[in-house]
């Protein structure tokens, strides 16, 4: 183990949760392989509780033993980043799944100056028995799938490889606070989002070591990954879909307004219009969900404001109210109209497709009048901003205990989730 007074240029951290039968292996040949690198590294095992003597093992071995206070996964990863000495950390296992005698890889490409460095264990190799055929034909090819879509990241193929490696300094300014299995969706997210540069290199995964079922549970953090997924991704989840919508229905609406209208034999009248002015109106809802995901992002310091998301400034309250009251303005107008119409006629009997093309699109307007009216109101509440506030991670010593900043905690309860 190195002295206090040697500069550690790498931390191996790993989670442990009653990992007995394999830490102690898992130490050692992380320690023997920085060594035969000539590296001076130290091995955090950042433990969550364990109650079969891991600890004790992991410190025989020559690791240094801290402790996570917060349940999960990513609770004790985020202990073990803040604990860890090293000016670069390579994260992996204590189950014996990952080589971790052959971090050279990762170690040369993080030396190069790439912020995250992730392994890929499809290119490595995966050796039978080491990945479930569900997680291994379809849970992990299509959620790396979806994340490099979502975040425009094509040198990613395995988004939930948990052997990699990473510049310290760097992954804390991005405040990481997920506790559970998401973690590992959370750093490569907003890793992407921050433009930090990611490469990959191969790394082999073989069965782990332990006599036990793993801590993974295959669809409850299958759905806690997705779900980090699509809401960090509002532009290709809400915007896009909104804008494309809402055209559509704005485009239908004033087809149909005229009169009826054929295509290719296939006539359109205001059953259609009922649907294109329901279109309006959800199109117009998810563009302005996107607007409040990207305000909120931006205000949290999860994602940074680019010349694309600018228009998000106009949802202020006065923009909102100024729109919304116009639109609800022209659409009591055009309801005016509508009586008046029937009024003409004595208001006896309604010609439905006449009247119909004239109430459709003014109610459609009252209705997203008034929704623009209190997403204004809802948009200054996000906008709000307090006289201080933390714009990034302070930069503890090692030895101080990790601290998760209150507003930053999620929802669920760490006690129900496990590494």
């Amino acid at each position: 183990m190195p002295s206090n007074s040697e500069v550690i240029e790498v931390s191996v951290v790993l989670p442990c949760l009653n990992e007995a039968e394999t830490v102690e292996v898992c130490v050692r040949k992380a320690l023997a392989g920085l060594a035969e690198l000539g590296v001076v590294g130290e091995v955090v095992v950042s433990d969550n509780g364990s109650t079969d003597g891991s600890q004790a093992l992991a410190t025989a071995a020559g690791a240094r033993v801290v402790h996570a206070p917060i349940r999960g996964y990513g609770g004790a990863l985020i202990n073990g980043i803040e604990m860890a000495r090293g000016k670069y950390v390579i994260m992996g296992d204590a189950d014996d799944s990952y080589d971790l005698g052959n971090l050279g890889p990762f170690i040369e490409e993080l030396r190069t100056g790439k912020d995250v460095v992730m392994g890929n264990r499809f290119k490595g190799g995966i050796k039978p028995g080491a990945m479930p055929p569900l997680h291994r034909y379809l849970g992990n090819p299509v959620l790396s799938w979806l994340g490099r879509v979502l975040f425009t990241l094509p040198g990613v193929g395995d988004f939930h490889c948990g052997l990699r490696g990473f510049n310290r300094a760097r992954i804390r300014e991005l405040g990481l606070c997920m506790p559970g299995m998401e973690f590992a969706s959370e750093l490569v997210i907003r890793a992407a989002l921050a433009k930090y540069s990611i490469s990959e290199v191969p790394t082999t995964l073989q069965p782990d070591g332990r006599s036990r079922p793993p801590h993974l549970r295959t669809w409850r953090d299958g759905w806690r990954h997705l779900r980090f997924l699509l809401i960090f991704a509002p532009k290709r989840t809400l915007l896009i879909p909104g804008l494309v919508i809402g055209l559509v229905g704005l485009l239908g609406t004033g087809w149909l307004i005229p009169g009826e209208q054929h295509v290719f034999g296939v006539s359109f009248d205001v059953s259609a219009l009922v649907y294109f002015c329901l279109a309006v109106l959800v199109g117009g809802q998810l563009l302005i969900f996107g607007g409040f995901a990207r305000l909120f992002g931006v205000q949290e310091g999860i994602t940074h404001e680019d010349k694309h998301a600018r228009w998000t400034r106009w949802l202020s309250f006065e923009r909102c109210v100024g729109a919304g009251l116009t639109l609800a303005l022209a659409g009591v107008i055009g309801t005016v109209f509508a009586v008046s119409d029937w009024g003409s006629t004595g208001f006896g009997e309604l010609d439905p497709k006449q009247t119909l093309r004239i109430v459709l699109p003014s109610a459609t307007a009252i209705a997203f009048g008034v929704i623009l009216v209190f997403s204004g109101l809802f948009a200054s509440l996000l906008s709000l901003r307090p006289a201080t506030r933390r714009t990034a991670a302070p930069a503890a010593v090692a030895d101080a205990p990790v601290q998760v900043p209150a507003q930053r905690r999620p929802a669920e309860a760490p006690e129900t989730v496990d590494v």
